[in-house]
């Protein structure tokens, strides 16, 4: 956990202090200069740690300032899956029933189709861009914060506590988001992070395909694309950004599988504790 968090929270602090950091600016030009080396390989230059593309940018600052697209696509993923998936998972859960058959149909229908096929329709429909290509990534996370929330539900609305605060009289919407809610957040926390990561990677394959952020803006998945041309001239265009997606993702499924790991040992201690107390 210490490793994906300290990957995660250098992409952030990268991120949010990209103006600062950053050798250059991200659509600076040098033309004198385009396709150098990295610094370390024969031709470098110390200006250019990471090299330039074929317009003479500085790859680096490309890559710090392409950080803040992933990582935002990732947040707006997590905002619009959470504030739209969560309620309607809940909701179905507790009521149960044809609006439970409702929405279940509706989430199997978006599930149904591929992310980045149904993310793709919805940007052909709105158009290229990044936050088109922001919305089309949320709208893609809503399924699975919403079957999530909804499994927690129909486990914790049979529980006796749940019985219990019935019974006291309180209404479904107490119910619903005071007492099953706050019991289900957990696991609805890993799938933040699940989230999260695919997100970013998703904006990335739009981004590939050129439907996210659009040129000159700088994107991981847009230099990825722009690198193949240049595979066999300057192998470090295409190389750099593809590790940082890479890394990226993986830091936040590693981050995932520890808190999941957390919460399974925090369940089973609960259990056992509850044995022996009986």
């Amino acid at each position: 956990m210490l490793l994906g968090g300290a990957m995660v929270l250098a992409a952030v602090l990268a991120a949010l202090l990209a103006p600062v950091i950053a050798p250059n600016l991200p659509s600076e030009q040098h033309l004198a200069d385009r396709l150098r080396p990295p610094a370390w390989v024969a031709g470098g230059s110390a200006r250019y740690v990471l090299g330039t593309d074929h317009l003479g940018r500085d790859i680096l600052s490309r890559v710090i300032h392409g950080a803040r697209i992933s990582l935002l696509t990732g947040a707006v993923a997590v905002l619009i899956g959470g504030i739209v998936g969560v309620p309607l998972g809940l909701l179905g859960g507790f009521a149960g029933g044809l609006t439970d058959a409702a929405i279940m149909r509706v989430l199997d229908f978006l599930l149904a189709v591929p992310a980045i096929l149904l993310a793709m329709v919805i940007i052909a429909i709105l158009g290229p861009g990044s936050f088109n290509a922001m919305l089309a990534v949320g709208v893609v996370s809503i399924p699975s914060f919403a079957r999530l929330t909804r499994a927690s539900t129909l486990t914790l609305k049979e529980r006796e506590f749940v019985v219990a605060t019935r019974a006291l009289g309180v209404g479904p919407a107490y119910l619903m988001f005071r007492t099953i809610l706050l019991n289900a957040l957990t696991p609805i926390v890993v799938q933040v992070a699940v989230t999260a990561a695919v997100a970013m990677l998703l904006e990335a394959a739009l981004s590939f395909l050129g439907l996210g952020t659009q040129p000159p803006a700088p994107s991981w998945g847009s230099m990825l694309n722009t690198g193949r041309s240049f595979l066999h001239q300057a192998p470090w265009y295409g190389l750099f950004p593809g590790i940082v997606i890479t890394l990226s993702v993986l830091s936040l499924n590693a981050l995932a599988d520890t808190l999941q790991a957390v919460v399974d040992r925090g369940g089973a201690g609960r259990a056992l504790g509850a044995e022996r107390a009986a």
